[in-house]
């Protein structure tokens, strides 16, 4: 019989034959390497033995405005968030149009981009990853004062403006605060087909004026936009609709004048037009005296009536005369017409502050004026004001840009 070995278990002695030991030994270490009792199965297979995770929660969508939202301010921006997942779609949408937003770089947010229009009912529907959807309902405010463009000039249908041409809006209510004509002057767009710098300048509560740095390239289509709805002009008064404008752009003209050789150069398209004689203010007054500067044309009257400043009928002074083909350029009473005084043309300058032409050039150049047209006067010593009619062009692109309500006031 071979030899054994004693083995104490559990303070038991037992004897075995030595040949039995290592199968012994294997299975006494097995058991106590694991923590499941023999026979357990394992957790890898799925089975009893392990807890399993549980399922991730679906995201949570919120939505702002809330549901049922009855006086929502039209500039109030649409808000929808998803917390513990991506948002994959958000709808929001009013009588068929959508409103366009953007998402935020984890898709977790989306905000809307445009203000919304008053009075109007919306809807809202969002949908995030696993299928979660989310949906809501809101009308905006009907605001108890409109605003909306009144006016603008120039624009006239079929019209053709000159190459100075500011585009002048009046709006229907007064924009007293700063805060308020940002808003608007925001939402007012001006494209061009050969593009162009300009800037908004304000000059009152109800007025603000468009000029570009550059006069604007000829022969081309301006449009103005105002994006008002919804936008807030002050408190209780916001944009009820947007307004779409085009302006006409046609030749260049530019007239240069000099008082001192009493000649006036028109150029058409950057080439000599005609070439005149002219008679300018006889200077005796100021009233009299014909204003130096950048002008531009702003409209013109076959005939029109011209009554003497500051002086009553019976005065040597006072007149009150018809004068043909005039061509305005300032409000201070200054035109471009028609007089025969050839005497005087090329030689002197005796008029009461306008330039008066021989009659049938002074016809050319009603014939072919546009309001817009530039028109530059130099030697006298009476300079025009920028607030003097449409001379704009008087202050420089940098004094201009600080009549914008805007902190870099130009815009494309």
């Amino acid at each position: 019989m071979g030899e054994s070995f004693v083995l104490n278990v559990e303070s038991r002695r037992l004897r075995m034959p030595v040949a039995g030991l290592a199968v012994a030994v294997t299975a006494l270490l097995t058991a106590s390497c694991s923590d499941e009792p023999a026979g357990t199965p394992s957790a890898a297979n799925g089975e009893p033995g392990k807890q399993a995770q549980s399922a991730p929660a679906a995201p949570v969508i919120k939505i702002s405005p809330t549901e049922g939202s009855s006086t929502v301010r039209p500039d109030k921006k649409v808000v929808v968030t998803a917390d513990g997942g991506p948002l994959e779609q958000v709808t929001v949408e009013s009588g068929g149009e959508e409103v366009e937003g953007d998402f935020d770089a984890g898709r977790t947010k989306w905000v809307s981009k445009a203000p919304l229009k008053p009075a109007s009912d919306y809807t809202v529907s969002a949908t995030a990853a696993g299928g979660t959807t989310a949906s809501s309902s809101f009308t905006t405010l009907k605001p108890e004062i409109e605003l909306a463009v009144a006016d603008v000039t120039p624009a006239v249908k079929g019209e053709k403006v000159g190459v100075g041409a500011p585009i002048i809006v009046t709006f229907n209510n007064p924009i007293p605060s700063k805060a308020g004509k940002a808003n608007v002057e925001e939402a007012l767009e001006v494209t061009s087909e050969k593009p162009a710098v300009g800037a908004w300048r304000w000059i009152d509560d109800k007025t603000v004026i468009y000029r570009t740095r550059k006069y604007w390239k000829a022969h081309q289509k301006v449009t103005f936009t105002a994006h008002l709805e919804g936008v807030q002009g002050a408190k209780n008064m916001y944009g009820v609709e947007d307004f779409t404008k085009t302006i006409n752009i046609g030749a260049s003209q530019i007239s240069y004048i000099d008082t001192r050789k009493h000649t006036m150069i028109v150029k058409r398209d950057g080439k000599v037009a005609k070439k005149m004689l002219i008679s300018a203010g006889m200077a005796t007054t100021r009233a009299y005296t014909t204003t130096s500067g950048v002008h531009l044309t702003m409209g013109k009257s076959n005939p029109e009536r011209m009554i003497s400043p500051g002086f009553e009928k019976g005065h040597p002074e006072y007149y009150d005369v018809m004068i043909n083909h005039a061509v305005r350029f300032s409000n201070s009473g200054e035109y471009v017409h028609a007089k025969n005084n050839v005497w005087a043309q090329g030689r002197r300058n005796v008029s009461h502050g306008c330039i008066n032409a021989r009659p049938d050039q002074a016809k050319w150049f009603y014939d072919i004026a546009q309001r817009g047209d530039v028109v530059i006067i130099k030697g006298t010593d009476r300079e025009v004001e920028w607030n003097n009619g449409w001379s704009y062009w008087q202050l420089s692109f940098k004094e201009w840009k600080k009549g914008s309500a805007l902190a870099a006031g130009a815009s494309g």
